[in-house]
């Protein structure tokens, strides 16, 4: 399957933003299983994030990122 102009570019821009503590505890509420581990993040690390996320729901990368920016701020 062909990735769309945007779906490129929402995966290559994908940055963090917010309160990842508070989001990441969300996402634990949303999807039991995921781990803390699972969930760890370290600025600039957004990519190692979002592998392990793809891995434990079984979603490629743009659901992935949809999966976290469902718990994110609309705006900074």
């Amino acid at each position: 399957m062909e990735h769309s102009k945007d779906q490129k570019r929402i995966t290559e821009e994908f940055k963090m933003r917010g309160d990842w503590k508070d989001q990441s505890k969300q996402l634990k509420n949303r999807y039991i299983q995921l781990t803390d581990e699972d969930l760890k993040f370290e600025e600039g690390k957004e990519y190692e994030l979002l592998k392990r996320i793809q891995t434990r729901l079984n979603k490629n990368r743009v659901d992935a990122i949809g999966v976290i920016r469902s718990v994110q701020p609309e705006k900074i």
